[in-house]
């Protein structure tokens, strides 16, 4: 779904290449392994695989039927899987003694330096979370390490499941193997197969078959562990950190060879459910300046897909699921936009989405209308149905809120991958009022939108005239939570706000405290100077409220600066899922806001995080922001988003128009910072640094419920029993 970059398209056409190609090799014969119990043999291969991955244990079994040990038997007669531990399942912290989920920052720049950043006490005291996924695959190696060192085999081949042989495996292996033999015994601890070396300008490798690493080495996909070799990993535990990462701090303590180049690969050609807890704080810290893509890379969707069911049976959270797995989905509303109803029921493809859940046009006659004008239609129900069998039966998924996993049953379903984070528990919305359209953005200032991101949370009409859609509103009572005006005498509550000291990929000015400055009866200044930094050649500053907050009001008064190629904003943020409601000033022309919003599914901690223009629209001011001070605010609600010019709005947002409304507590920033996009934000006009942007006071008020819902309608689906 996204554009590759020219280096991604070639590493993909010739990692597809690779796989075309291994299968020309004519040398299949590898006496490295043995089914007997020879001592110079290799006699025992682990396979790291999921439960629910029984497709990738059939592919490496596949691979490894391609070769013939030294007596003739397949390579597959030696393996043997490993029931890998499940990122999904993993409720509870893992055993101290095994595995410390967590490591520092410094960690990370002992095994890959940075010329950016020191190890000090700085980055010592930087801890950095493992991730779910970190987690089940460092406890599902110990396993298999145990497996070997109380094992009946000397040595063993350890294989994650998402490898492959490329061509020559036989004979490099034979090769490598054959320069670790000592009197008719392999002398070592662990020996690289599969790895990716650090460091950017590494000498040319030697020739020699066998050899030490000379730097850090990231992987675990393929490896051979000798038994004492695992032996001396369990007696070094806990694991501290990833894996791979925790391996390279063993070397010292083991023997240790990489083969000359990788005699095993990685799998490039399916999305990895992996997620790393260390490019976040990469990012932060400046070190990583690469955006994350512009959209989602997802396979062709089955569908429409259309959901049904009872008040309480899992349909908001199910809306949110299909959302999550790519689904462009209206969900939770008493009709659906103009003309989409009839074109679902004609088969006609140009609609806006392609999931509906819990709308109250559906009954029993448009489900079995649908269901035969669409030959892929899905048909999803949560509670029971009173005839079902005027359905086909691939058609159907029944998944009452009972189910245990109820991402097994949608991914086997709809034929997609089973997602890496947790299924979401929102609570039923019911139906909600969709009322009558009304023109949205307020008169007296024209808007124009800029390019909008494509990604599945984007609808991008044909009808110009679409505007989402307008959702009853239900008031809910908001209070001051957080404020500070300078004007008026305060400085500011380090308990509600703090200064950043991070930064992130597209910000060419890193966040320090030291350029933030203010005066009781004044205003906070936020200065941008160019300053030399390990990371960045700029340094500037940031306010951000130190809580998160779901839905109110948001309010900064302030003189943004007018030097192009420098942005100030005023905005709500959140990663894992990326959330984001901004007002920006670019510095190229302050006569106008731009506002925007970035939307990506899912719970807390869902790792999607795409976007990287959003959905921007420029709105004419009819005055210069630079020249004096104005209050700009955003009003948030569950349905719909307002943004205000001196108490004035100036434009809205409804459901769908053109995103779903963000709908996870978000943080509070105002900062100034410096872009890498000229093209966005013009050349920057260097001579006119250092330049600041002044804020007279901001203002949080939120409701005093945690999280407002909407008013509730119980969902009463003709058909449903």
């Amino acid at each position: 779904m996204n554009m590759l970059s020219v280096a991604e398209l070639r590493e993909r056409l010739a990692h597809r290449l690779r796989l075309h190609t291994r299968v020309l090799d004519t040398s299949r014969r590898v006496p490295v392994f043995s089914g007997g119990d020879e001592p110079d043999a290799l006699r025992r291969i682990y396979v790291i695989n999921l439960d629910r991955r029984p497709d990738r244990w059939r592919r490496v079994r596949n691979e490894l039927s391609r070769f013939r040990e030294r007596h003739g038997t397949p390579l597959s007669a030696l393996a043997r899987r490993f029931s890998a531990v499940d990122a999904r399942y993993l409720d509870s912290a893992p055993d101290p003694s095994i595995l410390v989920a967590s490591f520092s920052l410094a960690d990370q720049l002992a095994v890959d330096p940075n010329p950016r950043l020191k190890i000090d006490d700085d980055t010592r005291a930087i801890e950095i979370a493992m991730t779910r996924e970190e987690v089940a695959v460092a406890l599902s190696h110990v396993g298999v390490w145990r497996l070997i060192a109380s094992g009946d085999v000397p040595s063993a081949l350890v294989l994650e499941d998402d490898i492959f042989m490329p061509s020559g495996f036989a004979r490099r292996l034979d090769e490598t193997w054959s320069a670790l033999l000592t009197s008719g015994v392999p002398d070592f601890d662990l020996l690289y197969l599969s790895f990716a070396e650090v460091g950017e300008s590494l000498p040319r490798r030697s020739t020699e078959p066998a050899q030490p690493p000379r730097a850090g080495l990231w992987q675990a996909s393929g490896y051979i562990l000798t038994q004492k070799g695992a032996r001396k990993l369990l007696a070094g535990l806990p694991v501290r950190g990833p894996v791979d990462l925790w391996l390279n701090q063993q070397f010292d303590k083991l023997t240790v060879y990489t083969a000359a180049r990788c005699i095993v690969e990685q799998r490039i050609d399916e999305p990895s459910t992996n997620s790393y807890s260390v490019l976040p704080v990469l990012s932060q810290v400046g070190v990583v300046t690469r955006e994350k893509p512009l959209v989602p890379r997802t396979r062709r969707l089955q569908g429409p897909v259309i959901a049904v069911g009872t008040y309480g049976s899992g349909l908001t959270a199910l809306a949110k699921a299909l959302s999550m797995l790519g689904y462009t989905c209206c969900s939770d509303v008493s009709q659906l936009a103009t003309d989409e109803h009839a074109n679902l029921l004609s088969g006609r493809g140009d609609r806006l989405f392609n999931a509906y859940v819990n709308a109250g046009v559906f009954d029993a006659a448009s489900l079995a209308a649908i269901a035969r004008a669409n030959r892929h239609a899905r048909i999803i129900f949560t509670a029971p149905w009173a005839d079902a069998s005027e359905f086909r039966l691939e058609q159907v998924l029944h998944l009452d809120a009972a189910a245990t996993d109820k991402w097994a049953a949608l991914s086997d379903y709809l034929g997609v991958d089973y997602p890496s984070f947790p299924y979401p528990d929102d609570r039923d919305l019911g139906q909600r009022t969709v009322i009558e359209r009304v023109e949205i953005n307020p008169r007296g200032r024209s808007s124009t939108d800029l390019k909008f991101d494509k990604s599945p949370w984007i609808v991008s009409p044909r009808d110009r005239t679409w505007n989402g859609l307008l959702i009853e509103e239900a008031i809910h009572p908001v209070a001051v939570t957080a404020s500070t005006d300078w004007s008026s005498g305060d400085l500011l509550d380090p308990v509600a706000w703090k200064l950043r000291s991070d930064t992130f990929p597209s910000n060419l000015a890193l966040f320090t405290p030291s350029n933030f400055s203010e005066t009781s009866g004044g205003a906070g200044v936020l200065t941008l100077r160019a300053e030399d930094t390990p990371v960045r050649s700029f340094t500037s500053a940031a306010i951000a409220s130190r809580r998160s907050h779901l839905y109110g009001t948001f309010k900064a008064t302030l003189k943004p600066s007018g030097v192009p190629g420098l942005i100030t904003g005023v905005f709500l943020h959140r990663n894992g899922p990326r959330q984001e409601i901004d007002i920006e000033f670019l510095g190229r022309d302050t006569k106008r806001m731009l506002v925007n919003v970035y939307f990506n599914p899912g719970p807390a901690g869902t790792k999607l995080e795409y976007g990287y223009r959003g959905t921007p629209t420029a709105i004419d001011l009819g005055f210069d922001a630079a020249a004096d001070f104005h209050t700009y605010e955003i009003d948030w609600q569950p349905n719909r988003i307002r943004w205000k010019v001196d108490g004035v709005s100036v434009y809205e947002r409804a459901v769908w128009a053109p995103t779903p409304i963000p709908d996870q507590p978000l943080e509070f920033n105002v900062n100034l910072w410096h872009s890498r996009s000229k093209e966005f934000a013009g050349r920057l006009a260097a001579s006119q640094l250092p330049t600041t942007a002044e804020v007279r006071s901001v203002e949080v008020s939120t409701s005093e419920v945690a999280c407002p819902a909407l008013t509730q309608v119980v969902d009463a689906a003709p058909s449903a029993v």
